[in-house]
């Protein structure tokens, strides 16, 4: 089976700087894989070259088997690829219902014609759309907050407003940089069940974050990179005993030094 995801020998150097050395793993549709690695390690600028904000050195990343070298990030997002920031990127002025719409418009059918005119067919596609977007909103539990300033959400909320920005995109495969961060506890339950919800809907999950019990619950496969490259991969028990993740995380043990 074609992977959702595959990247081969991935690098970037800026100058004398290896940001990301040879990464090479392949990601199954229908999962969720956890990118983990200490602050440097190279996890965002790892989402940045397979989305092509960044272009690479070397290597190459397929999605569903098709080349997406050259690609610009908006064609890479109309193939299904959807990826999400570290901080929350919300539109202030707008509402909760209205930012998580802002994400329909790779669903919008109906052209500008119709939709200054205000015609059945806009009319319609306008009701499915927020009836789409309200049902994300209830899913997160965020449906109580839908007419609200998004900026009066907690940061917490916010970040739960742009994965359900980016699943009204119809993504094939959702790339989430820090989801939990900023989150409390009762919101991180509720985005583990929203992922896993998620997952069982078929959409596969790539996800980038620093809250190991949240990584340990969710995750079907751990990938760890460390200065650049991919030290670990393997199931979650596998990863939460591996000496080598240990000591990238709090450093080699003295008689290893």
């Amino acid at each position: 089976m074609t992977p959702a995801l595959d990247l081969i020998g991935l690098a970037k150097s800026y100058g004398a700087l290896r940001a990301v050395i040879d990464v090479g793993f392949a990601v199954p549709e229908g999962s969720i894989t956890a990118l983990i690695g200490p602050n440097g390690a190279g996890k965002t600028t790892l989402f940045n070259l397979i989305t092509n904000l960044d272009a690479p050195s070397a290597g190459e990343a397929r999605f569903f088997g098709q080349p997406l070298a050259g690609m610009k990030p908006v064609a890479i997002a109309a193939l299904g690829l959807i990826r999400t920031f570290q901080t929350a990127r919300v539109f202030p002025g707008m509402t909760a219902r209205e930012n998580v719409l802002t994400g329909a418009h790779l669903d919008v059918r109906q052209g500008a014609a119709q939709q200054m005119l205000w015609l059945g067919g806009a009319r319609r596609e306008e009701r499915r759309l927020t009836a789409k977007a309200d049902s994300l909103l209830a899913l997160a539990r965020l449906d109580s907050f839908a007419d609200m300033p998004v900026t009066e959400l907690p940061m917490g909320g916010q970040k739960l407003i742009e994965v359900l920005r980016a699943l009204m995109a119809r993504p094939r495969m959702l790339l989430l940089d820090e989801p939990a961060a900023g989150l409390n506890d009762q919101e991180t339950a509720e985005l583990a069940a929203l992922l896993r919800a998620v997952r069982d809907a078929g959409i596969t999950i790539m996800v980038i974050e620093h809250n190991m019990s949240l990584v340990m619950g969710i995750a079907d496969d751990v990938i760890v990179l460390d200065a650049g490259s991919v030290i670990a991969q393997g199931p979650p028990a596998a990863i939460r005993n591996d000496r080598r993740v240990i000591e990238a995380y709090v450093g080699a043990e003295p008689d290893r030094a």
